[in-house]
């Protein structure tokens, strides 16, 4: 983005801070849904700023976070084999499994590497032709597009040993699921800009009229969130639930439709588990047919069984925004960065990990805009 200091500005927050003051004649509960909106929440205070006139609760985010246990599980079976690369995001290493991590697993002597994309996969399993590749794709549909081309890319090159771990998930069957789910305090959401960069935000009106419920999507920075706080306030108070987009700078109603295109072209979706949240219907993606050969669950198959995530983290009430982190009797003390008990506090867009690293006293005085 070539500016950034105008969505960081102190004075313009102000305003944004007084005018959402101003307009509110009660308090309104809000949820955004991405972790990385999370995390300038928490960074810059905009919650405590707002507490008086606005309850921010953090939804799902977190691709990572939302990855289940049976997951994990299978990347750590595939990293056991002797003939196999297994590829990753840095931020999956250190997410629990039943009984170990990834990153355990390296300093055990497995071959696990960390990719800053699927690009990145295809070229060890170029390099490496003696062994097989297997990238652990996850993300929402923000990443998604990068995994159909690099697989789009090995079938053109004919590239047989480089195969996924298809963890993807899609974020309406999520929003859809709160919203609906009984006791929702939910009143307005502000979606993923990310996410709506890729996908437009056609498909959340639908969801706005049904639920009754105003949807802005919002940017990342102080002043975006500020702004799409205030956008859907207007609405609340007016009594209307529509889709706005604050994000215009990125954001198209239709998306970016070469990326959609890609993603259709290799992808379907189909039911998928999510971390506290349960099987999803149209939650993921799978591999389509045509590009089975690259489904690593279908080439290596899945021995053992899987065991549940440890009741000790209470991670799925935070991911669906019933639980503030630091309600959780674990958290700090049993569960912090060095010592994760769950996926919330690994994540770089995790709640936890956001709380853990920002979060503050609430302060007695006025409140100031954070740096």
């Amino acid at each position: 983005m070539r500016h950034v200091s105008e969505y960081r500005d102190r004075e313009i927050a102000r305003k944004l801070l007084d005018a959402v003051r101003i307009s509110v004649t009660r308090r309104w509960v809000l949820m955004e849904v991405c972790g990385g909106q999370t995390h300038t929440i928490l960074r810059h205070g905009l919650d405590e700023l707002l507490a008086d006139c606005v309850e921010l609760i953090h939804g799902p985010g977190c691709p990572v976070c939302v990855t289940p246990v049976e997951d994990i599980d299978t990347a750590l079976e595939l990293a056991k084999r002797q003939d196999l690369i297994l590829a990753s995001f840095g931020d999956m290493l250190r997410v629990p499994g039943s009984h170990s991590d990834l990153l355990r697993a390296r300093a055990g002597g497995a071959d696990v590497r960390t990719v800053y994309s699927p690009l990145d996969a295809l070229d060890i399993a170029r390099q490496r032709p003696d062994k097989e590749v297997v990238f652990f794709a996850v993300g929402f549909e923000t990443t998604a597009p990068t995994t159909a081309m690099a697989v789009r890319h090995a079938r053109e090159v004919g590239l047989s040993n480089f195969t996924l771990l298809v963890s993807h998930v899609t974020v309406l069957p999520a929003v859809t699921a709160i919203l609906a789910s009984p006791g929702n305090r939910v009143q307005a959401l502000l979606a993923a800009g990310h996410v709506c960069t890729v996908m437009g935000w056609r498909e959340y009106e639908p969801i706005a009229a049904q639920y009754r419920v105003p949807i802005v999507v919002t940017g990342f920075e102080p002043v975006d969130i500020l702004e799409g706080v205030l956008m859907a306030v207007h609405q609340l108070e007016g009594g209307r639930h529509q889709v706005e987009n604050q994000y215009s700078r990125s954001v198209r109603r239709e998306g970016n439709r070469r990326a959609r295109d890609a993603m259709t072209e290799v992808f379907e979706r189909v039911d998928r588990t999510w971390r506290g949240l349960g099987k999803l219907p149209g939650g993921g993606l799978a591999l389509r047919q045509e590009f089975a050969d690259f489904d690593a669950r279908r080439r290596f198959g899945r021995d053992g069984d899987y065991s549940e995530e440890t009741t000790e983290c209470r991670a799925g009430e935070v991911l669906r925004g019933l639980l503030n982190p630091v309600q959780c009797p674990a958290f700090g003390s049993d569960c912090t960065p060095d010592r994760p008990l769950g996926a919330p506090m690994v994540s770089s867009e995790g709640a936890c990990a956001a709380y853990y690293r920002h979060r503050r006293p609430v302060a007695t005085g006025a409140h100031d805009i954070h740096e």
